[in-house]
């Protein structure tokens, strides 16, 4: 038996209808936290989604170290003083979130000590944090694993050329923050620039790190050491945006769409349009009606998953969700993420098998025909298929460990809420399904 587990009921055929607002980025938020870190002075984050689960995990961890931190949901407003901050305050090291790598240089700075729990988060593949220690070493660290924690150890960052054998975001975001407060020009080579990592970048420019942004594979920062407050907007979310596009096309919804990071998806959005999808936009929203259609309906499609500006991994599951609702064979290859496929057994069970996957590969024969089913959340992205995948079908659907979609979707029941669409939390006691005991427990450990 399971007590309060992370449940969602979902009844299908609900059209949605209203307006829903993108919020600020998940994968920039939690990174602008960490750069927060990197002054003295207070830090104000405009546009935040103070309702992630990723983002409450991380303000936890912030404030056992002695930061300050006041979350204001009804004005998207995070502010922090990082003055407090002292690494003996913490007692545990019991955090799932992936991202703790980056608060290394905000307690180095400090007292050239950095303690951080080893980085959680979703099981779609190897990632390691090896390039994260490869920046730390080159620029002057020693550092242990601890049974519990990372320590990492370094009296005074001191600038480097850093050259990553793959183009890695995480890697590019601890080489950016490290840089900023080591005195003299760090060079990051095989950088993997993302708008994400722009808006990054400009608040380290607005706290007085130098940072120049060449191409899309080679920044340049001039760190000066201590560095000054700011106040700056998390960019919208462009994964998110991308999700209610693809739910409201599907559920043949009247939506308005508001703050799409257009310029940021440019080519999804092309995607969308060669599947036969016609999309009414202005400059920062789109609309979704039963216009959108042409006569033909949704066109099988191929595309491939890689990096930015392309279509990223993170948005395979709602290209897989788009393929299921298409007159024919689609294809999807990831090449970034090639084992991201856990979730596609969970969603087979909504659809009859349909989706066929091997390593990298997935195919879908649609249309099909989505019943409601009982499934098991397995990484983040998935689960959010999930959830639309129940909406989009007849009849009842249940969702296990649904709060792994919620550490990427801020307020998503109050969004559906205020499209007209009921889904409802259980907290009941239930026997888990096989599977639910690894999906609804925190983040596996590296």
């Amino acid at each position: 038996m399971a007590k309060e587990l992370d449940l969602l009921e979902v009844c299908g055929g609900q059209r949605p209808v209203g307006r829903v607002r993108v919020s600020g980025a998940k994968n920039s938020a939690i990174k602008l936290l960490a750069a927060a870190l990197l002054t003295e002075e207070t830090v104000h984050l405009m546009n935040f989604p103070t309702q992630l689960v990723d983002v409450r995990q991380k303000v936890s961890f912030l404030e056992a170290l002695g930061v300050s931190v006041e979350l204001c949901p009804e004005k998207s407003l995070v502010s922090l003083t990082p003055s407090g901050l002292c690494r003996e305050r913490l007692d545990h090291y019991n955090y799932s979130f992936r991202t703790t790598y980056l608060l290394v240089p905000g307690q180095l700075i400090r007292s050239g000590i950095a303690r951080i729990p080893y980085p959680g988060g979703c099981k779609i593949g190897e990632r390691k944090y090896d390039l994260h220690v490869m920046v730390w070493e080159q620029m002057g660290c020693v550092v242990t694993e601890r049974e519990d924690h990372i320590e990492v150890r370094c009296p005074k960052l001191k600038p480097a050329c850093i050259d990553f054998p793959i183009s890695t975001v995480g890697g590019t975001e601890t080489a950016l923050l490290c840089g900023a407060v080591a005195e003299g020009e760090t060079v990051i080579k095989n950088a993997y620039v993302t708008p994400e990592i722009m808006n990054l970048v400009d608040m380290l420019r607005g706290m007085g790190a130098q940072v120049e942004v060449v191409g899309n594979s080679l920044i340049r920062v001039v760190g000066r050491g201590a560095l000054h407050g700011v106040s700056i907007p998390v960019i919208p979310d462009r994964i998110e945006a991308l999700t209610w596009i693809v739910y409201s096309i599907l559920a043949k919804g009247n939506v308005v769409i508001e703050d799409v990071p257009f310029d940021a998806m440019d080519v999804p959005l092309i995607h969308l349009k060669e599947a036969g999808i016609d999309l009414f936009r202005n400059t920062q929203d789109v609309y979704v009606g039963p216009t959108c259609f042409r006569r033909e309906g949704i066109q099988p499609f191929e595309l491939a998953c890689g990096t930015h500006p392309g279509v990223i991994s993170d948005m395979q599951p709602f290209f897989v969700l788009l393929g299921m609702f298409a007159d024919g064979r689609s294809r999807i290859i990831d090449y970034r993420y090639p084992e991201r496929v856990a979730y596609l057994a969970e969603l087979n069970k909504l659809c009859g098998g349909k989706i066929r996957a091997e390593r990298g590969e997935i195919v879908i024969e649609g249309p099909v025909r989505v019943a409601g089913a009982e499934v098991v959340s397995t990484d983040l992205r998935g689960s959010m298929a999930l959830v639309l995948a129940g909406l989009l079908g007849e009849g009842k659907s249940r969702i296990h460990g649904v709060s792994m979609a919620l550490r990427g979707y801020n307020d998503l029941l109050g969004k559906l809420a205020g499209l007209g669409v009921e889904a409802r939390m259980v907290t009941e006691d239930l026997p888990l399904p096989v599977g639910a005991e690894t999906a609804a427990g925190v983040a596996p450990q590296p």
